[in-house]
């Protein structure tokens, strides 16, 4: 069984006016944050791996100065379905007994403690875990590869969430170890509200 965490680092930005993944957070851009986060806990667990998944050339060279998979994806301007696709692909072949973990890149704040945990759930007999907050659910989120037919079947900007409503029942939800871990930088306003400590923007399921 192999844990592959996939990093999703290729969104437009439109609802922010900009590249968001660039913008600075205390002293560095918005996605090295994630990227730093998962980078050293496939380091300390040595049980996973990590790839990027990008189209910015910033994002893919800190990729790989940080030792993870640099996946180069122009074809994710058409889509969330394209980067996850191309995520996929850059694994292969995936086993059936794997998990794969997918964080999203303008969450900020995501803590070590909650994405181990997360990879902690992968298990024989699971199918799918998330991060919440007060029951609400959030990246990151956890899939066995059994359902790996059903994230490579999405299209357009269909992204997880409709393979993880699909099997809701059977879905592990573990808190985070706090609520601006599953808050987004969506928009300027949201980026303003994570820098002063607020979580009125959680990415929910």
């Amino acid at each position: 069984m192999n844990k592959h965490i996939i990093y999703l680092a290729a969104g437009s930005g439109s609802r922010f006016g900009s590249n968001k993944l660039l913008c600075p957070l205390e002293g560095k851009p918005l996605f090295r944050h994630g990227l730093d986060t998962l980078a050293g806990l496939v380091r300390a667990r040595k049980d996973c791996d990590l790839t990027i998944v990008s189209r910015y050339g910033p994002v893919l060279e800190a990729a790989q100065a940080a030792g993870a998979r640099a996946v180069d994806s122009p074809d994710s301007a058409r889509g969330l379905s394209f980067t996850i696709r191309a995520g996929l692909s850059a694994l292969s072949p995936i086993s059936p007994e794997d998990f794969l973990l997918f964080a999203a890149a303008d969450q900020p704040r995501l803590g070590s403690g909650t994405a181990a945990r997360l990879l902690d759930a992968a298990r024989p007999g699971v199918l799918t875990a998330a991060a919440c907050w007060e029951g609400q659910p959030g990246n990151p989120v956890l899939f066995s590869a059994a359902l790996l037919p059903e994230l490579e079947a999405l299209t357009g900007d269909q992204g997880g969430r409709v393979v993880l409503r699909r099997h809701w029942d059977r879905c592990i939800l573990l808190p985070a170890e706090d609520p601006l871990e599953l808050a987004d930088a969506d928009t300027p306003e949201a980026l303003l509200a994570l820098r002063q400590g607020e979580s009125d923007t959680l990415k929910s399921y």
